[in-house]
């Protein structure tokens, strides 16, 4: 098995939470990896660690400031933003010697790596946006028209939760439950492993700030998210990957693909927004395909 080491990295004077598997066999560069959220953890993408003895490759994560292990105290809306997140990029980076990688990005992650392949792509030797929006608006027409796959009773307890805010009656629950099953997690509640576990108590404040109340809209600072004129300069090889059963549907990832230059797709039969959880070996296995073309 890999070796984990566990590091903290020094950020706006709090720690940034990092974990390194493995290390490097010859010929071989690091894959870092993005979570989503904003507000997740590094937890739920757990299984992309399997690659560092599958492949001899090493394997970055980290917990982003204000989430999972990199927790901090309440702060103010205006503390989160894109640039919090950007430059803490950069930071990790410099603290960990990562001047020589690939990056893969998974939601949010992969939006936050298309904001920083857009500023400074030094280093990055390919980049995989794993079912990630260019366009917020696109992103929310799609999950709303899955919504209207599900049993009546659930399309109708979602748009009362979403009416009233409240989201712990019975039926809302169960309605969100079987949503997350088909779209992101490919598990319900009750199965998840405790990595999954440990990712739905890591979450931060910032996804409130950030994302909203729910997946089906968005009332934070990413509201207005659209950067389908940047991504078009970005020049670092990239490949979108993503699943037929994604909340990230075909359509969304597709705006995306259409737009970076010489983008490639893989796309997972079956899999889910968090194709990694339910179709771990397709996952690893396209990702290394395409990194492994640009050591």
């Amino acid at each position: 098995m890999a070796e984990i080491r566990e590091e903290y990295v020094d950020y706006k004077g709090f720690k940034t939470y990092c974990k390194i598997v493995g290390e490097n066999q010859p010929g071989k560069k690091t894959l870092l990896i993005l979570h989503g959220g904003p507000g997740c953890t590094h937890n739920y993408l757990l299984p992309y660690a399997e690659m560092a003895d599958r492949y001899g490759r090493q394997i970055v994560f980290y917990d982003q400031i204000g989430c999972g292990k990199s927790n901090i105290p309440h702060q103010e809306d205006d503390f989160y933003n894109y640039d919090l997140w950007v430059e803490e990029f950069y930071a990790v980076r410099e603290a960990l010697g990562l001047d020589d990688i690939h990056l893969f990005g998974n939601s949010w992650g992969g939006m936050l790596g298309m904001l920083c392949m857009m500023k400074d792509d030094s280093g990055v030797n390919s980049f995989v946006i794993n079912s990630s929006p260019v366009r917020i608006a696109t992103w929310l027409e799609e999950a709303n028209r899955l919504i209207k796959y599900m049993p009546q009773e659930m399309q109708d307890a979602i748009a009362e939760a979403e009416r009233t805010g409240n989201y712990d009656t019975p039926a809302a629950k169960a309605a969100y439950d079987e949503y997350y099953k088909r779209h992101v997690t490919g598990l319900y509640e009750k199965d998840y492993p405790q990595y999954l576990i440990d990712e739905v108590e890591g979450t931060g404040e910032c996804y409130m700030v950030m994302q909203g109340a729910s997946e089906f809209v968005v009332t934070g600072k990413m509201r207005d998210w659209d950067v389908r004129e940047g991504v078009k300069n970005i020049k670092v090889p990239c490949m979108a990957l993503s699943g037929t059963d994604d909340e990230g549907t075909p359509l969304v990832i597709k705006e995306g693909v259409d737009l970076i230059p010489g983008c490639e797709w893989t796309l997972i039969a079956g899999a889910p927004h968090m194709s990694c959880v339910t179709h771990p070996d397709e996952s690893m296995e396209a990702v290394e395909n395409f990194i492994s073309r640009f050591e």
